[in-house]
């Protein structure tokens, strides 16, 4: 049973204060995550890791990410109501929860099936409306582009072609890119078909994108 209590939204509330304290400044995004019950996207045994700011693993080799990189992306995103996201990298559903709730029409895919299914199910359960896709997220969602926003979950070799070509003109990319331990956030804004501007917003470490555009299968 999936049960938030005073205790939970007391610890929620703690973690999003920290988080502003280390420079999140997105008043919509703290919001979402004020909102947005962690712990619902970890194992019940891990109750008390949901709400300290740090990565945990979620199975199948792929980790729930660190508040603070949830709510550091989904800011560089600039999100506005209606925008068109698209997220590579479902993982647990938390990051994808965070958009949803930022009125966001999102596309998410995922490229592990386990994680795709639970991940489906469980935000289906909570009452979010996506498009749950199952696949190689470095190739993009062709078939629902062009996209106002697109954010990248998992650490890329080298920013894919085909996720630009998926943005529309004046949207923006959010990408980790560097090698398999570490990556630079970059912040990329599509200024014309053929013209990009690409703002380095720092070191993180992500798990590897898998796909063809990845680091392999």
């Amino acid at each position: 049973m999936l049960e938030d209590t005073y205790k939970h939204k007391g610890m929620r509330n703690a973690l999003v204060d920290s988080l502003q304290k280390k420079g999140i400044r997105d008043e919509r995004v703290l919001a979402a995550m004020r909102k947005v019950p962690r712990h619902f996207f970890m194992d019940s045994a891990f109750v008390e890791h949901a709400y300290q700011d740090k990565a945990f693993a979620i199975g199948e080799g792929q980790t729930i990410s660190q508040p603070y990189t949830v709510a550091f992306q989904s800011s560089l995103l600039e999100l506005e109501e209606g925008d068109k996201v698209l997220e590579i990298g479902t993982g647990s559903g938390y990051q994808a929860s965070i958009l949803l709730e930022l009125d966001t029409e999102l596309v998410t895919i995922e490229y592990n099936r386990k994680l795709h299914l639970k991940a489906t199910k469980l935000l289906t359960k909570l009452g979010y409306r996506a498009t749950f896709l199952y696949g190689d997220g470095s190739k993009g969602a062709p078939n629902f582009a062009p996209y106002d926003k697109i954010i990248v979950t998992a650490g890329a070799p080298s920013v894919p072609e085909a996720l630009l070509a998926q943005l529309k003109i004046g949207g923006i990319l959010v990408i980790p890119v560097g090698n398999l331990t570490s990556q630079h956030m970059l912040k990329i804004v599509k200024e014309g078909e053929r013209k990009i501007r690409k703002i380095d917003c720092g070191n993180f470490a992500f798990v590897q994108l898998r796909g063809d555009y990845g680091w392999g299968q």
